[in-house]
């Protein structure tokens, strides 16, 4: 199993609950291509084929370009992608953990982890605009998720 860079200067880790099931979770999590229009700190998102380990997709989010690769898919229960972008070198958890006999409500966990030169330069400020992108990215998808 992936994980994320446990000795990286920054590393944030939110969980959250969504009355919504893991299947309807996913359906948002894994269509790359929509992010933008639930996720207003998307900007773009491009994934051309399939949400699989090994495909790459690229993204704007705060001004930045970025191009991740997917490194490990458990459908309904857990994803991994990272890369490089901007000096940074980021890895990103999301796992799905359904209320007993899946139905809803369903804990969300993100994780990330940011190494590299930026990152060491300032890891508060890093570590602080990251956790304010994750929580954002989890209170759109939980917005999204129970509206469906």
């Amino acid at each position: 199993m992936k994980d994320i860079d446990r000795s990286a200067p920054v590393i944030v880790e939110l969980t959250t609950t969504i009355d919504a099931t893991p299947e309807t979770l996913w359906a948002l999590h894994t269509d790359v291509n929509a992010w933008p229009t639930w996720n207003l700190g998307i900007e773009k998102a491009h994934l051309p084929g399939d949400f699989a380990e090994g495909s790459v997709f690229d993204w704007e989010t705060a001004g930045l370009s970025i191009s991740s690769t997917i490194m490990e898919v458990r459908p309904l229960r857990r994803t991994v992608w990272g890369g490089p972008a901007h000096g940074i070198e980021g890895v990103h958890v999301w796992i799905f953990e359904p209320a007993t006999g899946g139905r809803g409500p369903t804990a969300v966990t993100t994780l990330e982890s940011w190494a590299g030169a930026p990152v060491e330069a300032d890891p508060e400020g890093m570590r602080a605009a990251l956790e304010r992108s994750l929580l954002a990215w989890l209170e759109a998808l939980k917005t999204a998720a129970e509206r469906s």
